[in-house]
Parts: structure tokens; C-alpha cells; sequence
């Protein structure tokens, strides 16, 4: 495929994260989701613009931050099942009791 077509599908994959953030701001699950497919969004692109450019470093980072990405997501969302389990709810209202 083309490179500036590759680029757009990242581009409209980071749009969609900012979106799904902006419309759903009471469900932290969703807004999480969103984050990690922004995340994903920029990971791409830096391993589309590493094999136009022929280079293995970009590859390999981009396999670094998918791995430390899937462990804060796992963290993450480990905190949320807690939260519920303790709270019952888990909507972003009620949150704010989170600070300490």
C-alpha cells in the first residue's frame, strides 16, 4: 500500500481515540479503551515511517511500547475491578474519591 494511505489509517485511528474520549467522559472503561487506541494509532505509524525508512530500531521500540502499553492496561484496569469490587460503581462521577 502506499505510505501517505498507510499514514491516513493511522491518523483516522487517533481521531477515533479522540472522539470516543470527547463523547464518552462517564465510562472510564471506554475512555481507557481510547487512550490505548491512541496509543496504538502512534505506535503504527512510527512502524509504518520505520519500514519506508528501512529501519529494524523503530521496529524493535515499537514492540517495547506495546509491551510496557499492555502492562499499564493490565494495571490499570486491575485498579478499576478493585475499585468496583469495593465502591459497586465504577463511573467517572465518582471517582474523585480516588485522591489520598
Amino acid at each position: 500500500m502506499d505510505f501517505i494511505v498507510l499514514i491516513l489509517v493511522s491518523f483516522l485511528i487517533l481521531i477515533i481515540g479522540l472522539v470516543g474520549i470527547f463523547l464518552n467522559r462517564k465510562n472510564i472503561i471506554l475512555v481507557i479503551m481510547s487512550v490505548e487506541l491512541m496509543l496504538l494509532s502512534i505506535n503504527f505509524m512510527l512502524l509504518i515511517a520505520s519500514s519506508y525508512l528501512d529501519d529494524r530500531l523503530g521496529q524493535v521500540i515499537v514492540v517495547f511500547i506495546l509491551t510496557v502499553a499492555a502492562a499499564e492496561s493490565s494495571i490499570g484496569l486491575a485498579i478499576l475491578v478493585i475499585y468496583f469490587r469495593i465502591k459497586g460503581t465504577i463511573n467517572i462521577e465518582f471517582l474523585t474519591q480516588l485522591r489520598g
